[in-house]
């Protein structure tokens, strides 16, 4: 694998309302924000861009909904940010799925850095850290998804169907790679080739 020297780190809403897991459920990968931060932590080092994304809610219970304290990004994130090099972070904001769908525009943003390669994580795998993947696939960027830098959390669907948060991430892995989405991968390989 080879991570391109202006590669984009996706830092897909890790936000501290995800710990209210009264109103979530039940998550999967409780390893996840250790990679995430790993990954912020070698994109930072190396010089490479990082893109943080905050989703601001327009459900009026939601704990992402702007003005609640859930809204803000986790401790480690809000520790990080700012670290890397000038210049070389962007907060997206936006209220659906899709980071191309923010202010300011994520495409517009890559296109002008000359950016080709982006490496996406965060919560929820199966949402909005899918959702992103997709498109940017669709858009002809090359993605590498570390699925164990990335959450969700088990959902009901139609005629009462359920699955588990771990069924979820793993639909979402086969989708996103079996459908040339994006390569799913580990956090400890994307590690290991940003490192170089």
């Amino acid at each position: 694998m080879e991570i391109a020297e202006n590669a984009a780190l996706v830092v897909i809403d890790v936000q501290r309302g995800f710990e209210e897991m009264e109103y979530w459920g039940v998550r999967n990968n409780p390893e996840a924000d250790a990679n995430i931060a790993a990954l912020i932590d070698v994109w930072q080092a190396s010089g490479r861009p990082v893109v943080y994304t905050r989703h601001d809610s327009t459900t009026s219970d939601s704990p992402l909904r702007p003005g609640h304290e859930g809204n803000g990004f986790k401790d480690y994130v809000e520790r990080r940010r700012g670290k890397g090099a000038a210049g070389e972070e962007l907060v997206v904001v936006k209220s659906v799925n899709s980071a191309f769908y923010g202010t300011p525009d994520l495409g517009a943003w890559l296109t002008a850095a000359g950016i080709g390669q982006l490496v996406v994580a965060g919560i929820q795998t199966n949402m909005c850290v899918e959702t992103t993947t997709r498109m940017a696939g669709n858009l002809g960027y090359e993605v590498l998804f570390p699925l164990d830098a990335t959450y969700t959390f088990g959902q009901e669907g139609p005629w009462g169907w359920e699955l588990t948060a771990e069924d979820l991430a793993r639909a979402t892995a086969v989708s996103l790679h079996g459908g040339g989405f994006a390569k799913v991968v580990t956090t400890e390989e994307v590690v290991k080739a940003a490192s170089v």
